[in-house]
């Protein structure tokens, strides 16, 4: 598959070719599904809490005596079934709750179709340097725009920090627009955006690097291992 290349003018100056079968040959719904589901539940925060009768403050008086009234039973004001009162079963979620997993192998196939998946649509802009000489948020709107990019855009920056400062500091205030760093482009960041913007030096990192070994070599001799992990 042959993809065009864009300068930051919006102008084509050569094609990219990226091999279908190395991004899983065909677009496996299910399995890109699975990740979006696991990449969205693991975002949760997991901080849902609400206070059961023994938090809630106020007085544990007996509101009347137990028996002779004609009155239910009752104890204090701050059951549950008293306005201002705590909660039945009160709600004690925690982040682990949600988390979900899935196989590494996996989820790089998943992260890897989901890219074929935008190439296919022909969502994916990729540009021969994708660099801003000053940090201007027109200058990147007029980027996007030249670019044809006219919906939600994930924008994959470089993972060198002084080479992507102005190309952040000038996207950071679009609301369509989310950036991120190349390695941490997912199945969830390509699939939640219309568009993928991303470098030709940084796609080919991402093509070559860590998220290219789907088989056993994964776990035997994985690549971005440290010096002194090989040790």
């Amino acid at each position: 598959m042959d993809v065009p290349v864009y300068n930051m003018q919006g102008a084509q100056v050569a094609t990219f070719a990226i091999d279908e079968t190395s991004l899983g040959g065909e677009v496996n719904t299910s399995l890109i599904k699975q990740a979006f589901v696991m990449y969205h539940a693991n975002l949760r925060q997991g901080s849902a809490r609400t206070k059961n009768r023994h938090q809630v403050e106020g007085s544990t008086r007996k509101l009347y005596k137990q028996k002779g009234t004609g009155n239910a039973r009752h104890g204090d004001k701050k059951a549950n079934l008293f306005k201002g009162g705590g909660h039945g079963h009160s709600k004690k979620r925690e982040r682990e709750d949600f988390r979900q997993a899935m196989p590494k192998k996996m989820r790089r196939k998943a992260n890897r179709n989901a890219l074929l998946a935008k190439l296919v649509d022909q969502e994916v802009r990729i540009v021969d340097n994708l660099t801003f000489g000053e940090a201007k948020t027109r200058a990147f709107e007029d980027f996007l725009t030249a670019l044809k990019v006219d919906k939600t855009a994930v924008v994959a920056l470089p993972m060198d920090e002084g080479k992507a400062l102005n190309t952040r500091l000038s996207g950071r205030n679009l609301d369509n627009v989310r950036l991120i760093r190349c390695d941490q482009l997912n199945a969830f960041e390509m699939l939640n955006h219309r568009y993928v913007v991303i470098g030709r030096a940084e796609l080919e990192a991402w093509l070559k690097g860590p998220s290219s070994q789907t088989g056993k070599d994964a776990k035997i001799n994985p690549l971005g291992r440290s010096k002194a992990e090989v040790a």
